[in-house]
């Protein structure tokens, strides 16, 4: 199989049902917007639901086949980019079976976020070989697809570092197979849940992509603003209002420069605050409610798209496993 002429972007999300807003600028958006430059390869993370979800699978099928309509549906082009399940391409597994070998512990162990998350996910018994080996599984979904670039935030970079190391170690070991994964840079502008706190599904503070007009109407007017703006001719901020990073991905600059002047200077209440971004962010997600409508209109739409792409997913990965079995003198 020969190679791609463009560089090979690679990313994936776990399967946690219908993207929200969080999601869609933090990464799907910027996926949409490698499509045209990259060969981007693009996953549902299912295996990797498994290291901290294995003890409750129940809903892994119907979130994967929820997320991946939302992709679609604000631009995701099978055409341009393989979409495919992580666990359906068995390949993914047997490299990480091999990076295993050659990874030592003391590597997995300090990785930050290893301790982290054993301390944030306390009444989750994660003291499993998956959880550990986590890096380890990333590491061969970059490499199966000799993926050059990952797209991250810079406060992301150093998640890359073990991949690398051990990418890094395995070419050394038997002959370059692999390029080292670098960082792609891309914008992830701060997307606040409705209480201030991150936007998570965990949190039960999201707003999602398909939400209808009324559920963002209701949602926006719960939203907490300026908690040291008490009352109605008190000047707010802008800068610490939970409001103001969606006017800045929603609403037009020249209306951004009017909100926050307005703000400061007590001319509107938060509750005309909110009224303009309903109208504003309604006016925007209109067509991807009408997009996810189109892909739910066609039965059996999406798992097509799945496996077409799993088919393509699965060939790469086969040559890329002849590579490996060659390097390492296998038959």
């Amino acid at each position: 199989m020969s190679e791609p002429a463009k560089k090979i972007v690679l990313s994936g999300l776990r399967p946690t049902g219908r993207v929200h807003l969080g999601n869609y600028w933090g990464a799907v958006k910027n996926w949409v917007d490698l499509q045209d430059q990259y060969a981007c390869r693009y996953f549902v993370a299912d295996l990797h639901a498994l290291t901290t979800d294995y003890a409750d699978t129940s809903a892994i099928r119907e979130a994967t086949l929820e997320a991946v309509t939302d992709w679609l549906s604000v631009g995701l082009d099978p055409e341009k980019s393989v979409i495919f399940v992580q666990s359906q391409v068995p390949q993914t597994a047997e490299l990480a079976l091999i990076f295993g070998m050659i990874t030592p512990l003391g590597w997995l162990e300090r990785v930050p976020t290893y301790k982290e998350q054993l301390q944030e996910l306390r009444e989750k018994d994660l003291g499993t070989f998956g959880f550990l080996g986590y890096p380890v599984l990333m590491t061969a979904d970059i490499a199966l697809y000799r993926g050059h670039c990952v797209p991250v935030g810079k406060d992301q970079e150093s998640h890359l570092e073990i991949c690398r190391e051990i990418v890094r170690r395995f070419n050394g070991m038997y002959g370059e197979v692999f390029p080292e994964p670098q960082a792609l840079f891309t914008a992830t502008p701060k997307v606040p849940g409705l209480d201030g706190r991150k936007m998570s599904k965990s949190y039960g503070n999201t707003i999602a992509l398909s939400d209808s007009a009324e559920e963002i109407r209701v949602k926006v007017m719960s939203m907490v603003t300026d908690p040291k703006r008490a009352r109605r001719a008190d000047p707010g901020d802008p800068d610490t209002c939970n409001l103001f990073p969606f006017h800045l991905l929603y609403s037009p600059k020249e209306e951004v420069a009017q909100v926050d002047a307005e703000c400061r200077s007590a001319a509107r209440g938060c509750v005309d605050c909110k009224k303009h971004l309903i109208r504003n962010m309604n006016a925007a997600l209109e067509p991807v409610r009408a997009k996810r409508a189109e892909i739910t209109a066609r039965p059996g739409y999406v798992r097509e798209v799945l496996e077409e792409g799993g088919e393509k997913a699965r060939a790469f990965a086969a040559e890329t496993m002849k590579r490996v079995a060659d390097a390492m003198k296998l038959l």
